[in-house]
């Protein structure tokens, strides 16, 4: 009995680390390069060349050694030739898109599916989806390189930059030149500050008043 359950757990293991099959390899990387395509703003042709890197990349892995291995490395050299800068550089920060895949003792963990529900599509499939068959990333390390890829011109998130002026104030007047300020000499004025009551009879009650309301103490309850 126990020499069974060893093998049955042997088995599991070998299925679980073979290579997985064109179609279910062509089905993660339609539901990964949709996601990408999705956040990453990718333009059809991108869509169809990041499908593409996609699928070799999830054919090319055998184990757990080729998780993060050459294919990998491939993968991630020919989304550089694909992607615009901004792009690349969002798509190594996205942990579920950067390191697609784990590997588990029971098999393969697509990491996307953290972040998205299956069954969950913003495009339509590629045009190369039923036709690619995979291979690209065994040719040479500039096939991407040489193929043109349209991409976005600018990021599409691009923030609004505003810049703060300081105001300008102007001391003219409206409507005319500026004018001296004419005093009148008729009234004598105090070191500090504060006007006196004037010899103009015309101003005589205004001054008192004046008077009246500096000459309050500040810490004086009552009237003077």
């Amino acid at each position: 009995m126990k020499k069974m359950m060893i093998l049955a757990v042997m088995m599991v293991m070998t299925i679980s680390a073979t290579a997985m099959s064109y179609n279910a390899a062509k089905h993660e990387a339609l539901f990964l390069s949709d996601k990408m395509a999705y956040e990453l703003n990718l333009t059809a042709a991108q869509y169809e060349a990041v499908y593409e890197i996609n699928l070799d990349y999830l054919m090319s892995i055998n184990g757990h050694a080729d998780v993060f291995g050459i294919w990998w490395d491939r993968r991630n050299a020919d989304l550089r030739f694909v992607l615009n800068a901004w792009q690349y550089d969002k798509y190594i920060t996205l942990a579920y898109f950067y390191r697609p895949v784990a590997w588990r003792a029971d098999g393969w963990m697509f990491n996307v599916y953290t972040r998205y529900d299956r069954g969950l599509f913003y495009h339509a499939h590629p045009t190369v989806f039923v036709t690619y068959k995979g291979g690209n990333n065994h040719k040479a390390a500039h096939f991407y390189a040489d193929r043109h890829v349209s991409k976005p011109a600018v990021h599409h998130n691009t923030p609004v930059v505003h810049v703060n002026k300081p105001a300008v104030h102007s001391n003219k007047p409206m409507g005319g030149n500026p004018k001296p300020a004419v005093r009148n000499d008729n009234r004598n004025w105090r070191s500090n500050g504060h006007a006196s009551i004037g010899n103009d009879k015309g101003h005589g009650a205004p001054n008192r008043q004046i008077a009246q309301h500096t000459n309050r103490g500040g810490g004086h309850g009552g009237r003077r």
